[in-house]
């Protein structure tokens, strides 16, 4: 869905020895493992500066895996999951799922291998269970690195650190009470703010949009798209997703309409967005990238945004 030194320094990672053959064994063991496992837990997420603290469970069988995510400060706020579908959410909850519960993808190692080396750096523990720990570095500029704390018994991901090019902290999930096994079906209902949440607008599929991106990331491919009404205009946004299975950019797309705006961009966190005013044959438009990326990739991919034949959803 921050700051306690981190397990090992950047500097340190090239002295240690390359175990890259059991790292790549330890990232098969997660991608098999983070969607048939049944657990509960409480962790806390740091991110630029702010702290936060939420209990999750998750309840898996042969058919389906169910997940619930409550916030534990504040107004009480809360989502449930079915396969990874929001039924039901409280306010502003939903949109906050992806940000807190990082490795929502599907995991593809031999894939990641092409874009992200993986390097075991030792033994850790964390929520009073023993972990081994590996970094996950990219192969280029334009993503960034983790370091990752796999608990040994479930191999699920009890810490990740969002690190940047210079091994600086972005982001932290970390958990504090851990259980694996122990989570019932009625541990798996909403309160009564949980409001449900239609299915079929869910599932609806990707709607074909005319824009393509002429630069992507090697490993970055088109997720998802869609063409939503603008909330300050009557004009029509289309919105694009990318990713490398665990990166991911969102692009956003709106006719100015002879409106007079700047080009902007900005960072909080891991997270950047990127303004661009691009001129078309059917007038100016603001191309918006937002996403885990650095800033310099994030203002290629908007520079790279044309009209023309779209870009097949993957």
């Amino acid at each position: 869905m921050r700051v306690i030194p981190l397990f090992v320094v950047l500097g340190g990672w090239l002295s240690m020895p390359a175990f890259a053959a059991e790292a790549d064994v330890l990232m098969q063991r997660l991608a098999a493992a983070e969607k048939k496992q049944s657990y509960q837990g409480t962790f806390v997420y740091e991110r630029n500066g702010s702290f936060s603290s939420h209990a999750v469970w998750q309840l898996a069988d042969e058919q389906q895996l169910r997940e619930r995510l409550l916030q534990l400060d504040g107004p009480a706020a809360e989502v449930v999951l079915l396969n990874g579908k929001i039924q039901c959410a409280t306010e502003d909850m939903a949109s906050q799922v992806r940000e807190i519960t990082p490795w929502r993808q599907q995991l593809a190692p031999d894939i990641l291998s092409k874009w992200y080396d993986f390097q075991v750096i030792g033994e850790s523990r964390v929520a009073g269970r023993p972990t081994v720990a590996l970094v996950i570095r990219p192969r280029d500029q334009h993503r960034y690195g983790f370091e990752l704390h796999l608990d040994r018994e479930t191999y699920l991901p009890l810490k990740s650190l969002l690190l940047d090019e210079s091994g600086q902290l972005l982001e932290r999930f970390q958990f504090t009470h851990f259980a694996p096994g122990s989570t019932a079906p009625s541990d798996l209902k909403g309160g009564a703010d949980c409001k449900p949440v239609s299915l079929a607008a869910e599932q609806k599929e990707a709607t074909s949009t005319k824009w393509r991106s002429d630069w992507l990331p090697d490993g970055f491919q088109l997720i998802d798209s869609d063409v939503r009404s603008s909330p300050a205009s009557k004009e029509s946004v289309t919105w694009l997703s990318y990713g490398d299975g665990i990166a991911r950019v969102s692009v956003f797309i709106e006719p100015l309409g002879g409106a007079v705006v700047e080009d902007a961009r900005s960072q909080m966190g891991p997270t950047v967005a990127v303004s661009k005013r691009i001129s078309t044959a059917d007038g100016d438009v603001m191309v918006t990238v937002v996403g885990e990326v650095p800033l310099g990739t994030a203002e290629r991919i908007a520079l790279s945004m044309r009209s023309g034949a779209g870009q097949a959803t993957q």
